[in-house]
């Protein structure tokens, strides 16, 4: 079997892989852009193996020209800039001691050394300069039926690094097979391991939860990852119930996915700071809860926050209250936000200032949207 496609065949990646071929070592493309292309997905990173130690590496792309950044060289990562286009090189590497958060790695000479380490079979994939994929553990059937299973020993794997837990959910999420479901061993392992999230930063388990929540239908997945506890171990009084109609919802009006509108349906306790999210992330997502719970109608919405947002409100609150959508709220959410308040404080001036100014142009922009928009400017200051 051969991978094929733009990114394999583009001169930079032949002459990466040349640079390390030509000074007689082994060098395999490896994991993601290996998956995705035999699952006819984008490829995004371009990461390489091989058994070169990293300082040869380093020496062997600078003499050959290349720009090279040492990102991560104590454990054997270089990165090297070809043509605008990073690849990350590692060296074929296997565990020594793990403590669940980061692993004490020696550098090892073969793939199969190197596919023991990995967390599924079916990012133990390898393809080398033509295409031609190694697989040294078997993962090609699991990728055929969209299996994502643990290599080895599921607790073992996971024990290595507790995020493997989050991985796990996230990949069945974008790879898996929804009518197959989720491999029943990786999720017992990760349901026995669940206490070990605690040992997690935020940071981590913000970035797969957000990774998680942006394909396409993480329903099916964030559902098993409740039942097995995982999910209020990493969010406290979370519930997947609405996370399913919200997809449904979002698919009914064309919307995109988006990560922090189904963090919304989730609920939770102290969701920002327990996920580490960014102030302009944590305030869309404090904005999004206080809207669905607000009395505002769908133009309102529309005319305070925006239409995107103020859809967003009207999608979680039908999922959230099991409503049916209604499309007439979101064309009154998007007929809102393109309104324009037609009093301004120069109308009221010199009669009135100060806080008496704000008053009225309060009370008048109130009956302004009450009236759904429709009083001109004349009628409002008359």
């Amino acid at each position: 079997m051969r991978v094929t496609g733009e990114w394999i065949d583009a001169p930079e990646a032949q002459a990466v892989m040349a640079v390390l071929t030509g000074a007689g070592y082994a060098a395999y493309f490896v994991g993601g852009c290996v998956r995705n292309t035999l699952l006819g997905a984008p490829v995004g990173d371009l990461d390489v193996c091989t058994d070169a130690r990293p300082e040869d590496t380093h020496r062997l792309f600078t003499e050959a020209g290349f720009r090279v950044v040492p990102t991560g060289i104590d454990h054997g990562t270089v990165t090297v800039i070809a043509g605008g286009t990073p690849f990350e090189i590692t060296t074929f590497r296997k565990d020594v001691e793990t403590d669940g958060r980061r692993a004490v790695v020696a550098f090892a000479d073969s793939i199969e050394d190197d596919a023991h380490r990995r967390d599924f079979t079916m990012n133990a994939l390898y393809a080398d300069a033509t295409g031609a994929v190694q697989d040294p553990l078997g993962g090609l059937p699991d990728l055929k039926a969209r299996l994502v299973r643990f290599i080895d020993d599921p607790e073992a794997r996971i024990r290595e690094d507790y995020l493997r837990i989050l991985r796990f959910f996230r990949f069945h999420a974008w790879y898996g097979d929804p009518d197959q479901g989720i491999d029943a061993d990786g999720l017992a392992a990760c349901a026995a391991n669940s206490a070990g999230i605690e040992t997690l930063s935020g940071e981590r388990l913000g970035a797969e939860m957000k990774k998680l929540l942006a394909a396409p239908d993480p329903a099916p997945s964030v559902s098993s990852m409740q039942q097995a506890g995982v999910l209020n171990a990493v969010v406290p009084g979370v519930d997947s119930k609405a996370l399913a109609p919200l997809v449904a919802f979002e698919a009914q009006a064309g919307m995109a996915p988006d990560a922090i509108r189904r963090l919304a349906a989730l609920g939770g306790e102290s969701v920002a700071e327990r996920l580490r999210l960014s102030r302009a992330e944590a305030r869309t997502l404090e904005v999004l809860r206080e809207a669905v719970g607000s009395g505002q109608s769908p133009a309102e919405l529309g005319y305070r926050l925006g239409a995107d947002m103020a859809q967003s409100v009207v999608l979680l609150r039908a999922a959230l209250l099991e409503m049916p959508l209604e499309v007439q709220d979101l064309k009154a959410a998007q007929a809102g936000a393109e309104a324009t308040f037609p009093v301004s404080a120069k109308d009221l001036m010199p009669a009135l200032s100060g806080p008496a100014l704000g008053a009225r142009l309060k009370a008048l922009e109130a009956d302004w949207i009450a009236s759904g928009f429709t009083l001109t400017r004349a009628e409002l200051l008359a």
